[in-house]
């Protein structure tokens, strides 16, 4: 797992990495927009729980990164030899 190979060992893995990449990136930018969004409110009171509230939620965004990466990783496995893997760690 977690090897630059697994992701170009055929065209479903191919397929898969790039799905994850974008579901990742996707993440990321709303993580960083909740962050920005929730940094421009705390310059009013008004918006002080609505802030805390961006901070929250880009928060647990980024908690999901580890995840979304974890979950490829899982797929790209479940897609390949396993007797290939057992035999590379066995060696």
């Amino acid at each position: 797992m977690f090897h630059p190979d697994n992701r170009s060992k055929s065209d479903r893995h191919n397929a898969t990495y790039a799905a994850f990449e974008i579901a990742h990136t996707v993440v990321d930018f709303l993580a960083a927009l909740c962050f920005v969004l929730g940094s421009a409110m705390f310059f009013s009171d008004a918006w002080e729980t609505a802030a805390l509230w961006m901070f929250l939620i880009g928060s647990l965004l980024f908690a999901c990164k580890p995840t979304l990466r974890l979950i490829r990783e899982l797929r790209l496995a479940k897609l390949g030899d396993w007797d290939d893997i057992t035999d590379k760690h066995d060696s």
